[in-house]
């Protein structure tokens, strides 16, 4: 009876515990249909797609570049979209016969794009591969529409750098270029990566730093074709950051416009009380759009290979003898070395003999005679001679430091040149041979070994418009972000002070008056109205060969003729801008460089009343 009754309980016990078992298995089995019926059936289709076609890709967007603007707010360089066609091989079942259609629609080489999918590693079918870069909107709109039978082929949107100005500034602005393995791996440009394009020359090399901003990203879902059907997350880049030059934009095309009617030259002007570049202009310009939209070799062969050297900013980078705009130095140096007063006089019969040898003035049959202040107005070789000797070669070196010569100026733009004052050491050590009398008498009058670049000029004549004051030469005015926030001020730097006495500017300002005031002087051609301009014309040596002397200019070989300087400032009294004007193998200081800086001049007193 007993054992009936365990026996009972124990099956009771067994039969609850399967039917648990069993009610878990079945509940089990219906949440699993539930999920496939809900997978399957109400998810089915959109599920099958993910499925099928889809998966996720990581994409780069790249920052804005940031713009540049002149100093009132003028726009100078600022970025528009550029559409590039691109493949992506995995996505591409047939990559051959996609090539083909590419080719067709935008009208390219077939061969040229198999051969660049031939050329790629296979390891890498995620990576885009080019096919044709800043498609036009037509061409957009043809790949748009037949993007169902383009599998893998995809059109990506960044921004392009565009030059507002065309060729105008191209050498204070500069260019952009993709970056090189050796830039990349030197750390110079550690948030960039192959393929970047980087700030290769001028403001956009200088400032490179401050326009690349932060790049971004996004996950993206992609079909089988490699079309882009969702958007997982996105990180927006940041912006580059903003530069305003110091140059006044309308001031600048005034210059170029003018240059551009010579061969070669270059022209700046500056603010003497503050330092600031108001125009920088180089000539022969390039094309700075052509050059990041991109040039084919033989252009770009032409370029580099051009002898008016279109890719040099002959402002800073240019060195010329600086020709008779160094009297103004010889003038300096024999007024503080006492060696000449303002009433002092020499006579200038056309030449002047030491020993042996003849050394001409310009002006055949002579100046007669001549004060310091005449001489400045006439520029008198054979005053400038006398004065020359007197001083000595290396106190005319230290006077021509003294000026900035022979140094850079520290312009925040690369590759600037430091010219060369020459003194009797030097020479030794260069050509191991020592100074000769003459050579100093050569000297003087800017000539010889004497080299200056265009902004050291206009550095000393800012300098002795404003009293003496030495000011470095400011480009950057400010930077700031891209909501506008201040970031950096460039503030005026006092770099020296010229070697000179009030008294001894006051006379040297008065000969540069009268140079152009005066119907004597060398730059009474261009005088402004109101005697509002002072001024000093320059004509220097590029090489005189023995069967051309005697020649006139027009009868010599182009690339042997005299280059052509003026260096001027106005108003005369209180001066707000200074110019210096080279003109390669223009001859005449007065006639090629002198109306260029007249008309800067009296561009910039009408726009600055």
């Amino acid at each position: 009876m007993a054992n009936d009754l365990f026996g009972t309980v124990e099956t009771d016990w067994y039969r609850t515990r399967l039917n648990r078992v069993l009610a878990c298995i079945l509940a089990g089995f219906f949440i699993l249909a539930s999920g496939l019926y809900y997978l399957q059936i109400i998810r089915g289709e959109e599920l099958r797609r993910v499925a099928e076609n889809n998966y996720v890709r990581l994409e780069n967007i790249f920052p804005p570049r940031g713009l540049i603007y002149d100093r009132n707010g003028k726009l100078l360089v600022d970025n528009r979209p550029c559409f590039d066609v691109s493949i992506i091989l995995e996505d591409a079942p047939d990559p051959e016969n996609v090539m083909r259609r590419v080719a067709l629609l935008l009208s390219m080489p077939e061969t040229a794009l198999l051969e660049k999918i031939k050329e790629i590693n296979r390891s890498k079918p995620f990576k885009p591969i080019l096919l044709k870069s800043d498609i036009s909107r037509d061409e957009l709109a043809v790949i748009k529409t037949r993007r169902f039978d383009l599998p893998g082929v995809v059109v990506s949107v960044e921004p392009r750098r565009h030059y507002v100005m065309g060729d105008y500034a191209s050498h204070l602005i500069g260019y952009l270029g993709e970056i090189s393995e050796r830039e990349l791996r030197n750390g110079s440009y550690p948030d960039n990566r192959g393929g970047d394009f980087i700030g290769k020359f001028g403001i956009e090399k200088t400032c490179d730093s401050y326009f690349w901003g932060k790049r971004g990203g996004r996950q993206v879902v992609v079909d089988a074709l490699g079309r882009t059907t969702d958007t997982l997350s996105t990180v927006d880049p940041k912006p580059g950051k903003t530069v305003y030059l110091s140059i006044d934009g309308r001031l600048q095309k005034v210059a170029e416009d003018m240059l551009r009617k010579k061969t070669a030259g270059a022209v700046l002007a500056m603010n003497p009380n503050n330092g600031h570049i108001l125009a920088m202009a180089s000539h022969p310009c390039f094309d700075q759009n052509a050059l990041v939209e991109g040039m084919s070799y033989a252009e770009w062969e032409a370029v580099v290979k051009d002898p008016l050297h279109p890719l040099e900013n002959k402002g800073i980078q240019g060195q010329y003898p600086p020709g008779s705009i160094y009297k103004i130095v010889t003038a300096m140096a024999a007024l503080e070395e006492g060696v000449v007063t303002e009433e002092t006089t020499s006579y200038c019969p056309g030449f002047y003999t030491m020993g042996k040898s003849r050394f001409r003035c310009w002006k055949r049959h002579g100046h007669g005679l001549m004060t310091l202040r005449e001489a400045m107005a006439e520029s008198c070789d054979v005053f400038f001679y006398k004065a020359g000797e007197m001083v000595g070669v290396d106190r005319l070196a230290y006077y021509a430091r003294g000026c900035g010569l022979g140094a850079r100026t520290g312009i925040r733009l690369g590759n600037e040149a430091a010219g060369l004052v020459p003194t009797k050491d030097w020479k030794q050590r260069r050509f191991h041979s020592s100074w000769q009398k003459g050579e100093t008498l050569i000297i003087s009058i800017g000539q010889g070994y004497n080299l200056v670049t265009p902004v050291q000029a206009v550095s000393l004549i800012a300098a002795v418009a404003n009293g003496g004051v030495r000011y470095a030469p400011v480009i950057i005015k400010e930077i700031r972000d891209s909501d506008g926030r201040l970031i950096e001020t460039t503030k005026s730097k006092i770099v020296g002070r010229l070697p000179a006495s009030e008294e001894t500017l006051a006379i040297i300002r008065r000969g540069l008056e009268d140079a152009v005031n005066t119907k004597s002087g060398t730059g009474w051609a261009v005088r402004l109205s109101g005697g509002v301009m002072a001024g000093k014309t320059g004509t220097a040596q590029v090489v005189r060969q023995e069967g051309d002397r005697g020649k006139k200019q027009e009868d010599i070989p182009f690339r042997f003729r005299d280059h052509a300087w003026f260096c001027a400032y106005g108003p005369t009294q209180a001066p707000r801008i200074a110019v210096a004007v080279l003109v390669e193998h223009g001859e005449h200081g007065s006639s090629a460089a002198g109306p260029i800086a007249a008309e800067i001049i009296k561009t910039y007193l009408e726009l600055y009343p």
